[in-house]
């Protein structure tokens, strides 16, 4: 073979270089050949390299040069009557006009001017008989027995057209460019589910959310094929034996279309009209900015009025870099990080830091992925990313605390259209190494170092001592105000030294007179709570205001702390539901106001404040209610001030029994979401009615149908035909769950006045914020917006709530 091949190559280049201009070129060939052929660019010249053509002329197979590119070859299948490529053999290796494609027994091969093999076909069952190209555009080498041995409709390139079925896991792969053929980096994949864009593995759209997509069935997918009236995604039926349209989008009618990824990520369906232009379907996505890399790696894309352009420009903090289409940070002393690729360098270069992109900004693949985690803290988030090499920076939403990982590449950001719930967007940096800045910090006189932070220093303190003799002069002439909203004590001669302290802590309210105490407590006789260090008593001001006022019981060291902490932390706060369950049976939406009032509170000391209030102390006792049932979150002698950095060195024991988190008892740092499982606990109180460990009373009888049923009861004592034992609620509430039976759960003296889905609704919440791992619970953000139905509850894992089981035990 390789013999007549030289031969017959010598013999074309000799003719050529004898009389090349009485070259005369073999003629195409209709519908078939059979092995032993041979065929160059240079024998079908006339024929711009068309060697092949389907019986009605529909289309070619040839070794031609595409658009304006004439020393770029390609064995490839055109639509003749308008120059349409529509398959590539060697999209990677292009090759010149010397190059030859030989039709053997064993299949095809493409060989370059030096002999050597760019593309072949794959070994094949039996021998080649005849190389067919149909009249659907289809190149299949036949069989003995007139069976399909390959065919060119399995390895698609860019583009389908009607009749080809795109399989589950193929794809259609972009084109570098417009004159590259090479692969692109964007991709059309058929999943079992869907038809999806996708830019570096992250997905940019879908046929499902295509407003004219209609989803018949939910079978899972098998392949994806086009027709005269549409595009159809089929699937295998019931019976296995007959298929069913799972998913199709409905075009109008055509004899013959084709889709085609374009280079720059548009999925185009186009149909012929007039037997030679074509008319655009379909073309997603349809606007500049829904591109992924529209305005290049962080590059800021402004939708303009036509949906074919956009404004490309870098968010504040990058500038563009050095290499076109990219936007890197406008502070030199930070470098984007790579992903895997130059993880150990930059973790040898310190830890990373995270770079906020502009507000209002949001990252394409965010509309089509799930979170990477739910309800965690931005910090939780950021260290997630930190974590993995391959995440490159985070969009976080602060009200539900969903964390998003940019991962594998960075893409353009767009700005947001105010539909989404709000996200901010960081990118992982890492400190790049100075020379300049190393010598300078390894010189031995450093005097110039020393003046940049002296006199800064310097005026710190001038401007501090100004303060707080402005504040000593405003404690002296400006009279003091009564609020209700204070704790208040009573102080013997012998703390003159401590009150003054008292009264320069940061944050103190107005003080009263003892004597305007004993008179507003009537002596302190109505004694209405009691705390780690003092007990509360009700008291009414002289303009009729009820307040509740704390006596000091505790002057020791850790008292008087907690004392100056609490009134600290009520004077610098201000919100609605911020200062036990006591009387008659509260209806379901009294108790649904309590439970909102409440979360709304802690959400505000989470992250309303100007720092974080860890509160510490959550329980029935410490939320007091008005006449119209408005919470009152109070009790902030526990609470620490802390922001997220430090918040984890609190491990001192601190709360009430029974609504501890687990992480007190481990001493494994304390966040915000040691509130947020106290919260969790005196959720499921509120729904039993009841504390989390009560008797409950079983009892059982026989039913009709002979079936014994148990059935229980909460009670607060036993009587002689029943038996009384101590349950855990929450982990009965857990059971409960699992089996879907939430309205066992309901407090009995609700009766009929609740329904299962109120009860479901925040067992669920309750449950989600009693997982053993902080980072699982939600926050009181994303509480708040589930409890009003601006996000999807969330699911209880129960595998982190198996602890119930046998915590509750510890907790009785």
């Amino acid at each position: 073979m390789k013999s007549s091949f030289s031969t017959h190559l010598f013999l074309t280049f000799f003719c050529c270089a004898l009389s090349p201009f009485s070259v005369v070129s073999d003629p195409i060939l209709a519908h078939s050949i059979v092995p032993n052929f041979t065929a160059t660019n240079l024998i079908f010249v006339e024929n711009d390299g068309a060697f092949l053509s389907s019986q009605n002329g529909t289309f070619r197979a040839s070794l031609r040069s595409p658009l304006s590119q004439p020393k770029i070859f390609y064995f490839s299948v055109i639509h003749f009557p308008t120059n349409t490529l529509i398959w590539t053999a060697n999209r990677h290796v292009p090759i010149s006009n010397a190059a030859v494609l030989t039709l053997a027994v064993d299949g095809l091969t493409l060989f370059d001017e030096s002999h050597e093999p760019v593309w072949s076909t794959p070994r094949l069952a039996e021998h080649v008989t005849s190389l067919t190209l149909l009249e659907t555009g289809n190149l299949v080498l036949v069989g003995p027995r007139n069976e399909f041995l390959w065919q060119s409709f399995d390895y698609p390139t860019d583009t389908i057209v009607v009749g080809q079925r795109l399989g589950v896991g193929k794809s259609l792969l972009s084109a570098a460019s417009g004159f590259d053929f090479s692969e692109g980096d964007y991709r059309l994949t058929l999943t079992g589910e869907d038809l999806v864009s996708q830019w570096y593995g992250q997905t940019y759209w879908k046929l499902s959310v295509e407003p004219s997509s209609v989803r018949d069935f939910k079978n899972a997918v098998s392949f994806m094929e086009m027709n005269s009236t549409g595009l159809y995604l089929y699937g295998v039926g019931e019976d296995r034996d007959s298929l069913v349209i799972v998913m199709r989008i409905v075009l109008p009618a055509s004899s013959f279309r084709i889709a085609h990824l374009r280079y720059d990520g548009r999925f185009m369906i186009n149909s012929l009209i007039n037997g030679r232009d074509w008319v655009q379907d379909l073309v997603r996505p349809l606007e500049f900015c829904q591109i992924p890399s529209s305005c290049g790696k962080l590059g800021l894309c402004t939708k303009k009025s036509s949906v074919t352009n956009g404004l490309c420009t870098c968010p504040d903090g990058f500038a563009l870099g050095n290499r076109n289409n990219s936007c890197l940070p406008a502070n030199n002393s930070f470098s984007l990080s790579n992903g895997c690729n130059d993880h150990k360098e930059l973790e040898s270069a310190g830890p990373y830091n995270y770079l906020k992109l502009g507000n209002g900004v949001k990252y394409f693949a965010n509309d089509f992925t799930e979170p990477t985690n739910r309800g965690v803290d931005l910090w939780v988030c950021q260290d997630l990313c930190s974590k993995k090499c391959s995440c490159l920076g985070i969009f976080y939403q602060n009200s539900s605390g969903s964390c998003y990982f940019l991962e594998n590449n960075l893409g353009s950001i767009t700005l947001s259209d105010g539909t989404e719930l709000a996200s901010s967007g960081f990118i992982k940096v890492s400190r790049v190494s100075s020379p300049e800045l190393n010598a300078t910090k390894n010189k031995k006189h450093g005097f110039p170092m020393a003046g940049f932070v002296l006199v800064p220093l310097s005026g710190f303190f001038l401007v501090m001592t100004l303060v707080i003799l402005a504040i000593m002069w405003l404690c002296k002439t400006r009279p003091s105000r009564r609020t209700a909203t204070v704790d208040l004590s009573r102080w013997n001669s012998s703390s003159s030294t401590e009150l003054g302290t008292i009264v320069s802590f940061p944050g103190l309210p107005s003080r009263f007179e003892y004597e305007e105490l004993v008179a507003a407590t009537k002596n302190f006789d109505d004694q209405i709570g009691s705390g780690g260090f003092g007990t509360v008593y009700k008291g009414i001001m002289p303009d009729g205001t009820v307040v509740a006022v704390k006596k000091i019981t505790n002057l020791g060291v850790r008292g008087k702390e907690e004392f100056c902490t609490e009134i600290a932390i009520i004077g610098s706060i201000h919100h609605v539901n911020l200062v036990r369950l006591k009387g008659p049976v509260l209806e379901w939406q009294d108790r649904f106001k309590i439970v909102l009032g409440t979360a709304r509170a802690l959400a505000y000391l989470h992250s309303g404040c100007h720092q974080k209030i860890i509160h510490c102390d959550i329980k029935p006792e410490n939320i007091l209610l008005n006449d119209s049932f408005q919470v009152k979150v109070t009790d902030f002698g526990v609470s620490k001030l802390l922001d997220d950095k430090h918040s984890k060195l609190l491990t001192t024991l601190r709360g009430t029994r029974g609504y501890l988190a687990p992480e007190w008892l481990n001493s494994s740092g304390i966040t915000a979401k040691t509130d947020v499982y106290s919260f969790g606990m005196v959720l499921l109180e509120i729904v039993s009615g009841r504390r989390n460990c009560s008797l409950i009373t079983q009892y059982s009888s026989i039913e009709n149908d002979g079936i014994e049923e148990n059935r229980q009861s909460f009670s607060s004592s036993s009587s002689s035909n029943v038996e009384s034992r101590v349950v855990y609620f929450p982990s009965l509430a857990l059971e409960m769950h699992e089996q879907k039976r939430y309205l066992e759960l309901a407090d009995p003296r609700l009766k009929c006045r609740v329904s299962g889905e109120e009860i479901e609704k925040i067992v669920r919440i309750g449950l989600c914020c009693l997982h053993i791992v902080p980072t699982l619970r939600p926050t009181m953000d994303n509480v708040v917006a589930m409890l009003e139905g601006r996000v999807p509850l969330c699911e209880p894992r129960v595998e982190a709530l198996k602890f119930l089981h046998s915590f509750g035990g510890r907790q009785s």
